[in-house]
């Protein structure tokens, strides 16, 4: 790995810091590693994986309230208990914040989560791969995706958000704590379904090796907390005609439920705790259950419904699509009220497997894609996926702008 003649700039200047990764003279600072990972800030959860680990939290984080006393005698993960401290600021994170925290933070709002949720979560989420008694003394590279409506005006924002030296605390349940130096060296952006495309080309080295599906023309749609996002790839080529975001995800379920419940037991129940009480289709209040199995079922149905007509309508064009994959958080719910809607070919979904990683694995693969030891057997993929320039970008919203009438 070769840094940029700007990255080395940086470094000689921060020279003297208490960050050792930003001395390159520091013991086991390496130059010719990096680290790959994949990152993916859901409204609902936040995927991450480097390949060989994958982690999922919920998209929360509230108030680091101080904890008297903490039990906990049933088996944990890492992600049971995620306190950080980040520019000064103390959260929980995940399932912490949902059980101590005072003052939550949920959002299905778009430019809330990438101007206050991102940086949060992604630094948190980027510090838990590593070991707590070693140091981060390799650039990490991040490649990340958004919804295909917000990707043209938001996919540089993540570079100004999380690229260079960051760092972030780790407080345990003991009450001591680490601090990790987190150094980002690139990020790149992908359309958000493209990641579970990519998953099924790609092997773990990313390259490409079903190439059967590589020369085939591929849907896919993916169901996601607030929106569904639809893309097409035509022999590995993205196809911007067939590719919008809808504001039609699983929240609108969630949100009529949770309507139902309210009207029916006098309680607020908040969308992201409804997960396993829709997928199990009872809850419990107050010591008492209640089935909503049926208001489920309509509910899904008519969702499946609504993404099934835009479907119809996106693709119409595209009737030569030789295989739909269907991916997603919100896939687990819908698939089988969608699936009888579509006509085509559709990639069974694999209960063996959890669908909001699909996109995330995704992403791991497309970094060594471009990153690693494919780049260098194959030197055009470093520029694969390459943002369209700003030059061009400008020249194509004059063109809107000046042209084009506003229906």
């Amino acid at each position: 790995f070769q840094a940029e003649d700007g990255i080395r700039d940086r470094r000689k200047s921060l020279v003297g810091s208490e960050m050792c990764i930003r001395d390159r003279s520091c013991p086991g600072f390496r130059e010719d590693k990096m680290e790959v990972l994949g990152i993916d800030i859901g409204f609902g959860f936040t995927k991450a994986t480097n390949g060989k680990e994958t982690m999922i939290f919920k998209s929360i984080f509230g108030d680091a309230a101080e904890i008297q006393f903490w039990a906990d005698f049933g088996e944990s993960v890492n992600t049971d208990h995620i306190h950080v401290t980040i520019d000064g600021k103390s959260y929980f994170v995940g399932d912490l914040a949902e059980q101590q925290s005072s003052v939550m933070n949920f959002t299905l709002d778009q430019e809330r989560l990438i101007a206050v949720y991102v940086r949060i979560l992604a630094l948190t989420v980027a510090g838990l791969f590593f070991n707590y008694s070693n140091p981060i003394n390799v650039p990490i590279n991040v490649v990340s995706g958004l919804p295909i409506g917000y990707f043209k005006q938001n996919h540089e924002r993540f570079n100004e958000i999380l690229t260079g030296h960051h760092s972030v605390t780790y407080h345990s349940n003991n009450g001591s704590k680490q601090t990790r130096e987190i150094y980002i060296n690139k990020v790149r952006m992908l359309p958000q379904p493209l990641g579970s495309i990519l998953n099924q080309l790609m092997d773990d080295d990313g390259k490409i090796t079903i190439e059967e599906l590589a020369a085939q023309k591929v849907g896919v749609f993916d169901i996601g907390l607030r929106t569904t996002d639809f893309t097409i790839l035509d022999q590995r080529r993205y196809i911007d005609r067939g590719s919008r975001t809808i504001d039609t995800g699983i929240s609108k379920g969630f949100s009529v439920i949770s309507n139902k419940l309210r009207e029916k037991c006098g309680v607020s129940v908040e969308l992201y705790r409804l997960y396993k009480a829709a997928e199990e289709g009872t809850i419990k209040m107050r010591g008492h259950g209640f089935s909503f199995e049926k208001i489920r079922d309509q509910v899904y149905s008519q969702l499946a419904s609504t993404i099934a007509n835009d479907l119809d309508r996106l693709w119409a064009d595209d009737w030569d699509i030789d295989t739909i994959i269907l991916t997603g958080g919100g896939c687990r719910e819908l698939a089988k009220y969608l699936q009888p809607l579509i006509t085509g070919n559709v990639i069974p979904i694999d209960s063996s497997t959890d669908a909001r990683l699909n996109n995330v694995l995704g992403y791991a693969k497309y970094g060594r894609y471009i990153w690693g030891e494919a780049a260098i057997e194959n030197p055009a993929a470093k520029s694969a996926g390459e943002p369209i320039s700003q030059a061009a970008t400008e020249t194509i919203e004059t063109i809107d702008e000046n042209e084009l009438s506003q229906v």
